[in-house]
Formats: C-alpha cells, sequence, structure tokens
C-alpha cells in the first residue's frame, strides 16, 4: 500500500502538496499528511504522479518532518548575551528583536551609509519568494550593498553560456534513449538520485555508463566502467578528445556546417592537444583516450551529464566550455538522447522578476557588488582586502583601489546559508565574524556555526509552514509548495521577517504589505513569455506542479537555435574575445599546477612540493550543502569528517586505516580521520562535507584549507583546487 493510499480515505487527515526546497537538480514534489485536529504534520512521501520525482524522495528529505519537528529547531528570536562565536543568547519577543535591530541597523546606515550593509544568502531554499522577493525589496529599499551568487556554479555557467548561449540541454527522461552516457564530474546517486531510474532504463537497452571523476563514488560503482581523472584537468581531456574525433573524421560534417562557428579554427587548435599530451595531465592513458572519443562520436545518441564539481578549480569555466562544445561536433543534439545537461534553468530567463524583486526600489541607485566566496576579504578592515572582494568575473573588469572600495562592511543579514562552515578561506571568515563592531542577523532553523556569532538569531519557518514557488534546474517543471502545518513555536518565513524589519525601519511601499499568496499569484500572473503559458495559478493550486510549455520529445538544437549572438553553437567565440579571454577553447590548469602542465612518468609539475596532495571536498552523501549535517540521524550515517587517501599515498607518510591526521596548507589546518583506498586517485585526497565544525573533532572543518580564490570564468569559488600536506597527526 502506497503513503498517499494509507491517508487519503482518513477524514482526520488532510494531505497537502508542496515541493522540496533544497540546492538539488531534482526539485521534487512532495506531500504531507496532517492530522486535522492537533495540525501536525503525520507523514512526507515523493508525489507519485510527478514524472521525475515518481514517488520516491533522496534519503535526507524521506526524514524532512525530523528536521521540521527536531528538539533544537529554534522557535523563538534571540539576542546575544556572550562573546560572539560563544553561542550564548537570551530570548526575546518579536518586537524587541525588529525594533533593536531596525535601530542599529539605521545607525549603521546614518555614520556608514547603505553600502556598510551586506546581505548574504545562497541556497538554503531555491524559492522564488522566501529565496529572493521580500529581502531583495528590502535591500534595495535601502540601497544595500549586492551579493554576487558565485559560491556554486558560475564558473561552468559561463563557459557553457559562450558556447551554447544558455543554459538549456536534455531533460532527465530523455537520458532514457541514450545509448552512451558520460557522467562527467557528477556524482547522481548523491546530488542528482532522480535522473538514475531513466539512466537505468538506457542501460537496460544496451547503453553504456562511463563515469570521469578523481573518486570511485557511489555512482561510479554502479556504473559500467569508472575513468579516474587528475583534478581540474577536464578541459584538456575534452581537448584530445576533439582532437581524436576530428582527426578520424567522425565529426558530424553537416551539423557542424550548418549549426557551428569556428570550426576550422577549432580544428586548427585541438592539434595541440593528441591523446599523448592530455594522457600526462589527466592520467588517462592515449589508448584509452583514443577509444573513449571513437566510443562518444560513434555511439548515436550520446549523453553527457556534467555537474558542478568539475568547475570548481582556477580552469572551471574554460574546461565547461570545452566539454560543452562536444555534443554539437558529433551532432549529438539532433537525437532524443543526445546532448548534454549542466542546469536546464536557462528556461527561466524569461521569468518577469520586476515585480517579484522590486529592482525599481533602488530608483537609479548602483550599490556596489561584493563576492560571496570573498566573505572573509569583505569582513576584514584592511581596505586593500575590501577592494579585493568586489565582484569582476572578467578579465576586462577592475576591482576599485582601496581608496574606492566604499565603506567597511558594518552591519550583515545571514539567510538561507551558513558561511562559518561553507565559505572558503574559514580562519578568515571566523575573524570577520568575531568583529565586535559588526551587526550580524542570522535568520535560521537551527543554531548553526554562523549563528554562534549572531548579534541576534530570527526563526525561520521550514518548507513545510510557509507558501513558495520552487524553480527547477534539472528538469521542466515548476512547483508550488503550499504550508502544510502553522509554524512551529515563533517562527516565521523569510518573508514576514524582512517584511516585518521593512516596516520597523519605517518603509511605506506597498510593496511591503503584500502577504505571500498574493505575491506569488501577481507572479505567476504577471508571466507572459509563451514558455510559461501552462503555468497558471489554477493550474499550480489543483495540481502543485505544471510542465513548462515545452515539447516532448524536446529536442532544443536539434536544427540550430541556439541563443548566442550568432545562433550557433560558438566554437569561435567572439564575445569570449571582447570579453578578454581566448575566443578558442584551450586548457586552463588549476592553479596549483599553473606553473607548468606537463608530468614526466607521473611526477609532480616542477615549482610545486612533491610531497602536497591534491584535496578535493565534494558532498557527503548524507548531507547537502551544511544542511541535514546537524541531524544525528545523519551524522551517524557518515560517521565521523574522513580523509580518503590512497593506499600508495598513505603509505609513503605511514598512515594507516583509522589514524588521526593533520591536514594542513598555507590558510590553515584541520584534523581528520584517515580512510585508505584505491577509490580515490593517486596524489589526491578526498574529505566528504560539509560538516559543521562544532560537529568537527577539532572544531575545524576543510575550508580551513579552500581558498579566496577565483576561477577563470564568472569569480566563482575555487573549493577543488587545493593542495595540501598530510601527516598522522
Amino acid at each position: 500500500m502506497t503513503k498517499l493510499a494509507l491517508y487519503e480515505e482518513n477524514p482526520a487527515v488532510r494531505i497537502v502538496t508542496g515541493a522540496c526546497p533544497h540546492d538539488c537538480p531534482d526539485t521534487c514534489s512532495w506531500q504531507i499528511a496532517v492530522d486535522r485536529t492537533s495540525k501536525r504534520a503525520l507523514d512526507i512521501w515523493g508525489h507519485a504522479d510527478h514524472p521525475v520525482t515518481q514517488g520516491t524522495l533522496c534519503g535526507k528529505v524521506d526524514r524532512y518532518l525530523e528536521r521540521v519537528y527536531h528538539a533544537d529547531r529554534l522557535t523563538h528570536p534571540l539576542r546575544r548575551v556572550g562573546p560572539k562565536g560563544s553561542g550564548r543568547f537570551e530570548r526575546i519577543s518579536w518586537r524587541e528583536a525588529l525594533a533593536e535591530i531596525a535601530t542599529r541597523l539605521q545607525g549603521v546606515i546614518n555614520e556608514w551609509g547603505p553600502e556598510a550593509v551586506l546581505p548574504y544568502a545562497y541556497g538554503g531554499t531555491m524559492g522564488l519568494l522566501q529565496q529572493h522577493c521580500m529581502s531583495d525589496r528590502f535591500f534595495q529599499q535601502m540601497g544595500a550593498s549586492r551579493l554576487a551568487y558565485t559560491i556554486c556554479s558560475e564558473a561552468g555557467f559561463e563557459g557553457y553560456l559562450y558556447t551554447i548561449g544558455a543554459t538549456m540541454g536534455i531533460e532527465p527522461e530523455d537520458y532514457a534513449h541514450a545509448r552512451l552516457i558520460l557522467i562527467w564530474g557528477s556524482n547522481t546517486l548523491t546530488s542528482n538520485l532522480h535522473l538514475w531510474p531513466f539512466i537505468q532504463q538506457a542501460r537496460k537497452q544496451g547503453a553504456r555508463v562511463i563515469v570521469i571523476d578523481p573518486a570511485r563514488t557511489r555512482t561510479a560503482k554502479a556504473a559500467d566502467e569508472w575513468l579516474p581523472i587528475r583534478p581540474g584537468t577536464d578541459g584538456a581531456l575534452a581537448l584530445a578528445m576533439m582532437h581524436e574525433i576530428i582527426d578520424a573524421g567522425l565529426h558530424d560534417h553537416d551539423y557542424v556546417a550548418a549549426h557551428t562557428v569556428g570550426f576550422e579554427q577549432l580544428a586548427a587548435r585541438v592539434q595541440e592537444w593528441p591523446p599523448q599530451r592530455a594522457a600526462q595531465i589527466t592520467g588517462i592513458s592515449a589508448e584509452r583516450i583514443r577509444a573513449l572519443a571513437r566510443d562518444y562520436a560513434t555511439a548515436k545518441p550520446a549523453a553527457i551529464r556534467v555537474n558542478y564539481g568539475m568547475q570548481r578549480h582556477y580552469g572551471g569555466g574554460m574546461a565547461m566550455r570545452n566539454i560543452t562544445c562536444l555534443p554539437a561536433l558529433v551532432g549529438a543534439w539532433r537525437e532524443q538522447g543526445g546532448g548534454i545537461q549542466l542546469s536546464v534553468s536557462g528556461q527561466l530567463r524569461h521569468l518577469e522578476k520586476s515585480g517579484l524583486q522590486r529592482p525599481d526600489l533602488l530608483a537609479g541607485r548602483i550599490p556596489r557588488t561584493i563576492n560571496m566566496n570573498r566573505l572573509g576579504d569583505a569582513l576584514s578592515l584592511d581596505r586593500t582586502r575590501l577592494a579585493a572582494s568586489h565582484y569582476a568575473p572578467r578579465p576586462l573588469d577592475r576591482k576599485p583601489t582601496p581608496d574606492a572600495a566604499g565603506p567597511p562592511v558594518k552591519a550583515l543579514f545571514v539567510y538561507n546559508c551558513n558561511p562559518a562552515a561553507v565559505a572558503p578561506d574559514q580562519s578568515s571568515v571566523h575573524a570577520g565574524l568575531a568583529r565586535e563592531d559588526l551587526l550580524t542577523v542570522v535568520l535560521e532553523h537551527f543554531q548553526t556555526d554562523t549563528a554562534d556569532y549572531a548579534d541576534y538569531v530570527l526563526p525561520a519557518t521550514t518548507q513545510a509552514e510557509h507558501w513558495d514557488l520552487q524553480r527547477m534546474y534539472g528538469h521542466h517543471f515548476m512547483a508550488l509548495n503550499r504550508p502544510a502545518i502553522p509554524p512551529v513555536g515563533e517562527a516565521r518565513p523569510n518573508s514576514a521577517i524582512f517584511r516585518g524589519l521593512a516596516q520597523a525601519m519605517g518603509y511605506t511601499d506597498s510593496g511591503f504589505y503584500e502577504d505571500d499568496e498574493t505575491i506569488l499569484r501577481n507572479f505567476v500572473e504577471a508571466q507572459h513569455h509563451p514558455i510559461y503559458e501552462t503555468v497558471t495559478w489554477d493550474a499550480l493550486l489543483e495540481k502543485g506542479f505544471v510542465r513548462l510549455n515545452l515539447p516532448q520529445p524536446y529536442l532544443p538544437f536539434a536544427d540550430g537555435n541556439f541563443p548566442t549572438p550568432s545562433g550557433k553553437c560558438e566554437f569561435y567565440s567572439e564575445r569570449m574575445a571582447q570579453d578578454g579571454y581566448d575566443p578558442l577553447p584551450t586548457y586552463t590548469p588549476p592553479k596549483s599546477e599553473a606553473k607548468t602542465e606537463e608530468r614526466t612518468n607521473g611526477s609532480a609539475p616542477a615549482g610545486r612540493d612533491p610531497r602536497s596532495l591534491a584535496c578535493i571536498s565534494p558532498p557527503a552523501h548524507s548531507f547537502l550543502n551544511s544542511s541535514f549535517s546537524h541531524l544525528e540521524r545523519f551524522r551517524g550515517r557518515e560517521s565521523e569528517p574522513l580523509l580518503w587517501i590512497h593506499p600508495q599515498d598513505a603509505a609513503a607518510r605511514r598512515i594507516e586505516e583509522g589514524a588521526w591526521l593533520r591536514v594542513w596548507n598555507e590558510l590553515g589546518e584541520v584534523g581528520l580521520t584517515a580512510r585508505v583506498t584505491d577509490e580515490i586517485m593517486a596524489g589526491t585526497v578526498l574529505a566528504p562535507g560539509i560538516w559543521w565544525n562544532k560537529h568537527s573533532a577539532d572544531g575545524r572543518n576543510v575550508n580551513q584549507l579552500t581558498a579566496q580564490d577565483e576561477t577563470d570564468m564568472g569569480a566563482s569559488a575555487t573549493f577543488y583546487d587545493v593542495r595540501v600536506f598530510v601527516e598522522a597527526a
């Protein structure tokens, strides 16, 4: 018996349809059973009618009600009474909290100007209302500094956009029609679970699945082949594949001629990249590169699923660009099941958001923009570092001089994020958060590492308790989330908190008095692009999710029509040249390897300490960024913060399984437990994350070791471009 059948005939229970809010491409539709008398949620399950969710939730969200009703939920406003970082607070009323914050905030603005206020938020919820609606209105009315949302995917997006024009691609359902699937830098069974059933359908029909990854992940174990690759060298592999495909005449001559620009220049460029050259860089043999290229070019259709991990190094944007050239080169876009997907969020580029976010409230002001990867620099009182924190995503962009960097950050609002755990250069971030002159307000469900540094902690509702509209980036269904239960304790939605703060600040615009349901209805009704024709308020209320108005099968580039300046897939990009980049695919090595790319007999590049190891820190299976890592069930599943290390590297350092390790570099150090395994490439270590600092044995996590460096495109984070030293402690 399904869970729906268990409850739907019970008159004492009502069933509410909603959607998962988390930063995941699956954007699952769910249903919650609620006791009509107590108004308490009884159960949660995946919506059986959703074509991607198909009735199942991941192991984390399947336990979402444990998060909702956890004994440690924040249920009333708090004011700090101890030193910053101590986590010592006292309970206060909402009236006190809003009044005190407004008074202190106005004092900052009066003395330093509105740009001294910095909002810091990211993917704690991906909902259009609770992520960027009332908060945007609030900070735009104020004229606060803006935040560049660069911590996750900007490098890959920029490389993809220069080539294809928008983050559009294969639907997950269409992977079932592929004959060869390359899962490139993605651990699908952990971070994109609902794609896997479609991949399994393809395998039943004879498709092969190859995982390209430095680690033998759960997905790599379940695939037909694991192809280990050195971190940050994916761009070199793609160039060598293009060399082999063109050299062997296996490219789709007709598609290339009709729907691409720059083929002759590309063909000349990749002559510099024979497989034997890429083999020295990637660690994959020249013979295997040739075979992979030929298999990819001749399998019809061939699909690629590429994710964000492989672009979190200095050359991440160019690496994504190189890979994104492959489907057009072999004409994979022609067929159902052929092409590539990084994200399908490009389908949302036509959304009319002005009524939601109200940019008119800026009244012509253009505040500075701070790069969220450089929070440590932004919170520093050193003006040179403050200038470095400004957002400058392209080579032609220039950061200001220290004198022109604007005021120091004197007030910080954190919501939908836990930067004390997730931001790079953790020591710098903690030093900034510890400043006594910094007013810090945190909206949260739990007492996170960041909340410990707050002056005020405001309890926020979970997805079960508020309205939202969930945008998607892994499929084509938008979903409405209806509140299933009343707020727990005194918790309020983000929208209500910022509404209350705006009113406490004396902001009188009518936009600060709209209720959530009205905001969402008006937003949906404001959409007039044909792609959203099916997304009506009535349809969302009736079913809970609606597919965008796209044909089925959806073959976005079968006949070209790329949303680039030329209308074609751009092997040569004039826009890249104008922005200061090489207009052709090239190889940009990891920053730690930039002094020389070539290796001899597997040795380290010249100029780099041969004792150091490359370090990557992908998500632990039971965590989602830093979400869920506070719940005992999931911490128990992950056991403890670990460092995967290859037996060869362990033996050279006299490290045994289970040993306590000191892992360090020039930025800091962290203690981790050794997992000696051949499921990671020699020369590379892996620290699954992200553990809260307070749940780590030495009070620190792997972001002690990650730098505030920026990628080649988009000024994104370089979490996987890290070198560390390891020894038994």
